[in-house]
């Protein structure tokens, strides 16, 4: 694999000189899209070039744009379509919507293909021609199999959150759905790390693809303070209660199960805030009008499950909090780029139970940061437990890219389908 972007220097501040061509240009001047992100001043040449290309970076880092400008430009160009694979539901629809500017000034539709939506809608939207697709893997092999969609047009294909997608269970659905597609395409891969597998859907189905990365693998937001209390499970309400009155802002919450977040947003409204929950029990119109209400201000607190880490896209969160702490230290990553995004600051504020100290450690190791432990005035603090800090720490299974850079491999659990 060669690596590439060295020579694209951080200097420039605008998007002239990516190569993109001038009828897009003013579409993003009028859209006020004025100065590229890192991930799109090393993409975005390099895909206008027609090389295949994997971006590693963090989430809320301008990924979308960094392969929607080279799509639309390319299709400009050549009949066929560009097909964009995202792991959840909601970022199919975010992708979908930053596409509609630029595609329809050049006449192009789009359909977004996801799961719990009616099918005859999305058929209807596939008869007219789309000419960008995107969906979740799932809900398009379902149209493949209906003879709704034939991937054979396809002239350039985007995975997007790639190493979400495997831990979501998708790997084997996307290795079908690329058998579907044509050998002679050009193919970018996005994700915020970089695990073995997607190592070899690289080897296997890219030419010679260009690797950018503008933060090592496992790296949480720059400008996100982190802070963790020890407190035990009884405790934590009491906890929120405390940290919703010292902070005034948009707050998400993380729950590790779809129960827990149930009784958690009905205490926080016991409290007298506005809040609403997002989690897979939840339909894709209940997740949409709680995700519209959040950017909106209707609902000051969005609780949800990691289903929603990588599926929101808001600027403007001032806290993320981990109610409880997630089973892969991996989601940390992805829980806290939900803050301190477009360049703004924010804060993740994570529960701790005084057993927990080997998470804990998993998480730091992961984001090379030690997690600094508070103290709240009127709640009894904990500290981990001796028998749990004395244990010798048994190291998560490492991907060893080189040997100065040890990336933890993310656990393969299978969650909804959709």
């Amino acid at each position: 694999m060669e690596n590439s972007g060295q020579g694209i220097k951080a200097a420039k501040e605008s998007f002239y000189g990516l190569g993109i061509a001038p009828k897009i240009l003013d579409i993003l001047e009028r859209i006020k899209f004025k100065v590229p992100t890192p991930i799109q001043m090393k993409a975005i040449p390099l895909a206008i070039q027609g090389k295949d290309v994997i971006g590693i970076a963090q989430t809320g880092t301008g990924k979308t744009h960094s392969f929607a400008i080279p799509m639309v430009q390319c299709l400009a160009q050549k009949k066929g379509f560009g097909l964009v694979l995202a792991p959840t539901r909601e970022l199919a629809i975010q992708i979908d919507e930053a596409y509609q500017p630029i595609a329809h000034a050049f006449g192009m539709r789009t359909a977004c293909l996801i799961g719990g939506a009616p099918m005859e809608p999305q058929v209807q939207a596939l008869r007219k021609g789309p000419r960008v697709v995107t969906a979740t893997p799932g809900r398009l092999i379902d149209h493949v199999g209906q003879w709704n969609i034939l991937l054979d047009d396809v002239v350039m294909l985007v995975i997007d959150e790639a190493d979400r997608m495997l831990d979501m269970g998708f790997a084997p659905q996307i290795d079908k759905i690329l058998r579907f597609m044509p050998k002679e395409k050009q193919t970018m891969l996005f994700s915020a790390t970089m695990p073995k597998e997607i190592m070899a859907i690289a080897a296997r189905h890219m030419k010679l693809p260009l690797c950018v990365e503008i933060a090592p693998s496992g790296t949480t937001v720059e400008k996100v303070t982190h802070e963790l209390f020890i407190v035990k499970k009884d405790a934590k309400l009491k906890l929120l209660s405390k940290i919703l009155a010292q902070y005034h802002g948009s707050v998400l919450l993380f729950s590790r199960t779809k129960h827990n977040s149930v009784k958690i947003v009905r205490a926080i409204r016991d409290m007298g805030y506005r809040a609403a929950e997002m989690h897979s029990d939840r339909s894709l119109m209940q997740r949409r009008e709680a995700l519209e209400g959040f950017k909106s201000g209707k609902y000051r607190i969005l609780v949800a499950t990691d289903i929603a880490a990588r599926g929101i896209d808001v600027t403007g969160i001032e806290l993320v909090i981990n109610y409880d702490l997630p089973d892969d230290a991996q989601n940390y990553v992805h829980r806290v780029g939900r803050t301190a995004r477009a360049g703004q600051k924010g804060r993740a504020i994570s529960f701790a139970a005084p057993d927990q100290s080997e998470e804990v450690r998993d998480i730091e190791k992961l984001i090379r940061l030690t997690l600094p432990v508070s103290k709240h005035p009127g709640i009894a603090m904990e500290q981990f437990s001796k028998f749990e800090s004395n244990k010798p720490h048994q190291p998560a299974k490492q991907f060893h890219r080189n040997p100065h850079n040890h990336r933890q491999q993310p656990n393969r659990k299978r969650f909804s389908r959709y």
